[in-house]
């Protein structure tokens, strides 16, 4: 290797430590109680990818669930269908939009009683084997 590409390598070697140490950030965590003590609910919020690299959640957990999944809800010929999302691939500079009927997070069989205002915390797991945890606020349904 010539003295210049060692010097362009050294110079760069900081950067791509950024880039791959770089995680992706939840924002405006909710969480939607069901009427009934039902023993699901549904997360919502934004995953915003701000890194150079696309970002690969493969799953998701919770103390306080014992389950938790990535839904998509879709109409499809004229009736309402969910379905589970095995991955969720964001690209660099842009985020995934957690809503509700469409992508959010089906979180089961919840360990405690939840009560409107307490928080949750919801860890996701990305492909490459990071964590990323995101902050989810429970909240009363719309009335």
């Amino acid at each position: 290797m010539t003295k210049h590409a060692w010097l362009l390598a050294a110079l760069l070697l900081p950067f791509s430590a950024v880039a791959r140490d770089c995680t992706p950030q939840v924002k405006d965590g909710w969480i939607r109680l069901l009427p009934g003590g039902m023993p699901m609910q549904a997360g919502f919020g934004r995953i915003d990818n701000n890194c150079a690299m696309p970002a690969t959640i493969v799953s998701a957990s919770s103390p306080a669930y014992a389950s938790v999944e990535l839904h998509e809800s879709k109409r499809v010929d004229g009736v309402n269908r969910m379905r589970e999302v095995p991955e969720l691939r964001i690209a660099p500079d842009r985020a995934a939009v957690l809503q509700p009927g469409g992508l959010h997070l089906m979180l089961m069989k919840p360990s405690a009683p939840l009560k409107p205002g307490s928080r949750v915390v919801v860890e996701f797991t990305l492909k490459d084997g990071r964590k990323l945890l995101g902050e989810f606020q429970v909240r009363k349904p719309a009335t």
